[in-house]
């Protein structure tokens, strides 16, 4: 189950990508970077995730276990600015690239954006659930009982809901991931945007909107494979 949502995420991302470079030269126009840029963005929680992995096995390995849980606490940061760059693709869903003079057909655009979006969404709840994997197996051990816990509930709430905020500061305040390291300047900007009359409502609105999207998201997509693991582990055990 979880090898198939790989391969159907990578797809999309494989699929998208052709989609914006082939543009160009099958409609004699020009590439639009930018999206090429967010889908390479998209991708880089899961490569952190990987990364993260790689190195605490190494470190568990040696036996450095501080280091071990050092690299967990720093990849568990970064991984989380970096996801709303996978979630943020869903505001490519507009025609906005679309030029005048350009004959490009509009399905052909409207396949490519909703293309791009549904790879951020499941890249989105991909990310979600492998740390949720990851974070039951460290907290309960091998068993998949655990991936419906309180907490584990409650993490990938919190999870959702900043992402989705971070999915509104990259559109409307175009802050990015690595803005964080200047965290002064950067909070200077948010607190000065969300001052103009209107826009803290909405922030909510949106926060709340696409929460609710994503998490409705990860309930069709996730649940199903949850229910999977529990099920094979209840068919061991008995």
């Amino acid at each position: 189950m979880l090898e198939s949502l790989l391969m159907g995420v990578a797809g999309l991302v494989a699929l998208a990508a052709v989609l914006v470079i082939a543009r160009g030269p099958l409609f004699g126009t020009r590439i639009y970077r930018p999206m090429l840029l967010n889908l390479a963005l998209s991708v880089t929680p899961l490569v952190v995730l990987a990364g993260s992995i790689i190195m605490w096995a190494v470190a568990t390995a040696l036996g450095a276990h501080v280091v071990a849980t050092a690299i967990v606490v720093v990849c568990a940061v970064v991984w989380l600015l970096a996801l709303p760059n996978a979630a943020y693709l869903v505001t490519e869903l507009n025609l906005n690239h679309r030029r005048p003079g350009e004959h490009v057909p509009e399905w052909y655009d409207v396949l490519l954006v909703l293309v791009l979006a549904m790879s951020g969404v499941l890249s989105t709840v991909l990310n979600v659930f492998l740390v949720q994997l990851e974070y039951t197996l460290v907290r309960s051990g091998d068993t998949a009982a655990g991936l419906t816990a309180t907490d584990v509930r409650v993490l990938v709430g919190v999870v959702l809901v900043l992402v989705s905020f971070g999915v509104w500061l990259g559109r409307n305040v175009r802050v990015n991931s690595w803005d964080v390291v200047r965290p002064w300047r950067l909070a200077a900007r948010v607190v000065a945007h969300l001052r103009t009359p209107g826009t803290a409502v909405n922030a909510l609105g949106f926060t709340v909107v696409a929460t609710a999207f994503f998490a409705t998201m990860y309930l069709v997509v996730i649940g199903p494979v949850i229910q999977g693991l529990i099920a094979i582990e209840q068919a061991r055990g008995s």
